[in-house]
This record gives structure tokens, sequence and C-alpha cells, in this order.
């Protein structure tokens, strides 16, 4: 006999129907559900219009919508937001607000923790825990909506970017990963843009290859961050089972919608990956691929050895770049101060097992 409540958060339309139909109700009332979360970001069984006294009475002993709990949030000097949210099962996973001038975007995690183990991460030095749920994803986004209505800050999701380049790499947890992003550009969902939603991962090629097949294609990101096995090895160890020349295979294979590039993300670290060869290198890598590159200057971590290019290097390597006709962009650290950026997050308050070589 089930005791527990079916968590309908990250549920399809078609299984909310289906769900209503399996405890002897009417299915369209599993659409009303659907889109009173995801459409009017109301999370109580009294808060859905149209339906009946008795169901609104029933659904909260044998159901459940559980929003990201906010456990603590952050404000850096830049105006960016961090959350720290807590989970249903206690664990804790981080997500950023990053307030811009046309469209805030939101940065959001696919799994507890990270296996990855990259070596400019402060994600990798907690480890992994698990993967998230469709609705964990999901529900970051609107819980982070939520937060921002009852300070007084209106925003819709079409008026947002999603980069899943949070905690984790999202193609571990490919089929969450797929489900949620069904939600998030359903047009009777969240209804956001593909264009609008960008994935990040470490270069895992068969799943790459995978996600090209999927029904909703969001902008692929890619973060490199070397032009040599060698280095990329020592950086990132996923390049021992995938290295580069069969990363760039995949990333050629990839389809793109008229206009579209993939974004190649280079973490630029003093001494080890910001030469001119390095430079020249990348551009001969991207010489067959409709690319961009964004520069990120390497952000400090906690115990980290490695240390950042300085500014010069990276305009350096910016200026090589654009000679060899590749769009290159090189972007500023937002949220820093509060360790919000790129490969800082790290379950902020939580003690770390600090790796030091």
């Amino acid at each position: 006999m089930k005791t527990t409540a079916e968590e309908l958060l990250g549920l399809n339309c078609q299984e909310l129907r289906d769900y209503l139909t399996s405890i002897g109700e009417k299915a369209f009332h599993g659409q009303q559900i659907y889109e009173s979360i995801y459409q009017r970001r109301k999370f109580t069984f009294v808060e859905v219009k149209g339906l009946p006294h008795t169901l609104r009475e029933r659904l909260p002993q044998a159901a459940t919508i559980t929003l990201p709990a906010v456990h603590t949030r952050q404000l850096s000097i830049d105006g960016t937001t961090k959350y720290l949210f807590r989970l249903g099962d206690g664990q804790k996973i981080e997500s950023v607000l990053i307030p811009e001038e046309r469209r805030n975007t939101l940065c959001i995690s696919t799994q507890v923790g990270c296996p990855m183990d990259c070596k400019f991460c402060l994600t990798a030095l907690i480890g992994f825990a698990r993967n998230l749920t469709a609705g964990e994803i999901v529900g970051q986004i609107l819980s982070i909506l939520n937060d921002q209505t009852t300070q007084g800050i209106q925003t819709t999701p079409k008026a947002i970017n999603v980069v899943l380049m949070g905690m984790g790499e999202p193609l571990l947890n490919l089929e969450n990963v797929c489900k949620a992003l069904l939600l998030m550009a359903d047009k009777d969902g969240l209804a956001i843009s593909p264009r609008h939603i960008t994935l990040s991962t470490v270069g895992l090629v068969p799943k790459i290859l995978e996600l090209a097949k999927t029904p909703v294609l969001p902008n692929l990101a890619i973060s490199l961050s070397a032009t040599t096995d060698e280095v990329r090895n020592e950086l990132m160890p996923i390049n021992r089972k995938y290295p580069i020349e069969e990363l760039m295979d995949a990333c050629a294979q990839f389809p793109l919608r008229p206009r579209q590039r993939i974004t190649f993300e280079y973490v630029l670290i003093d001494k080890v990956n910001d030469t001119d060869e390095d430079a020249r290198r990348l551009a001969k890598l991207l010489s067959k691929i409709r690319s961009k590159v964004n520069l990120l200057p390497m952000n400090l971590g906690k115990g980290s050895y490695l240390q950042p290019s300085p500014p010069e290097r990276i305009k350096r390597f910016q200026e090589i770049l654009s000679t060899k006709d590749i769009p290159v962009f090189i972007r500023r650290p937002r949220g820093a101060d509060i360790y919000a950026a790129c490969g800082q997050l790290h379950r902020a308050g939580e003690q770390l097992t600090l790796v030091q070589q």
C-alpha cells in the first residue's frame, strides 16, 4: 500500500492527466494543475483554478508540489544573487540569478555536486551525491521567479535566459535534463524558447550525439579550456576518455539552427593554457565548426593552486582569435565576491575537503 505522497512537480501534462485518471478523477484536471504550476506559478491545490471542492480537499492527502526551498540567499555587489536550495531529502544545491540589461540569466544545477573533477572548479571538491529529478531542475527556475516576485520584482519565464551551467554535468543526467527541457520549452508550460536555453558540458562525446536527437535542442556550450590532450588531461580528466579530436568531431556533427553557433568556454589559467600558441591551436581546432569563444579568467577557488591569467595575456589571446575571424568575447565574472561565478559553486556554508597539489 502506497503511503508516500505523489510528487507532481516535474510531471508533464500527459503524466498529470494519467495520474488524475489513476485516482478516479477526470483527466482534464491534470491539465489544470499543469497550467497552474508552470504558467501561473501556483503551488498549492487550493490555488488551481477550476478544481472541484472535493478534489481540492483530497489531493493534499495524496500528492504534493514541492519546490526547492530557499535555504540561504546571497547578494553580490554587482547585483548577482546566489541561492542555496534545500531539497526534499536534505541535499543542497546552488543556483544563480544574474541581472542583465535585456533579460536576466538563471544558472541552474543538474546534479548534487559533480563527479567530473575539473581542476579549476570548486564544485569538484564536494564530490557527487546524486542526479536531480526533472522537477528539481525546473523547480529552481520556479523557486527563483517566485522569490523575486515576493520581493516585488516581476519577471516571467519568457524574459529570462536559462543556462545549465551550475553544479553537475548535465549530460550525465540526460534523461531528467531532457524532460526538464520539454517542460521549459512547452508553450503550455514555462514557454521558454530553446534559443534562450544553453546546456554546458565538459564533453561527453556519446551524450552530445544523443542530445542532438532530442526533441528540444538547446544551445550547446563546450567547456574546453585547453588545446592539447596533455594539458586537458590534467585540467579535465574526462579528456582521457574523450580526447579533443573526438570532441571536435562530435561538435562538427551537432545540428545548428541558422546563425546559431556552438559556444566554446575557455578558462584562462596563468602559464597553463594561455600562450599565443594555445590561441593559434584553438583557432585551428575551431576552423571547421560554426562557433564562438567565451574567454573566462579563472575564478579563484578556496585552496586552488591555479591562478587566473593576467589581463594583458587575456587581451592578447582574444586578439589572436579575432584575427582568425572567430567571434570571441571576454566574459566579466559576475558574483565572484559571493562565490557565484563560473566554477565557484560549492554549497555555501558547508565545509569543503580541499585538494592541494
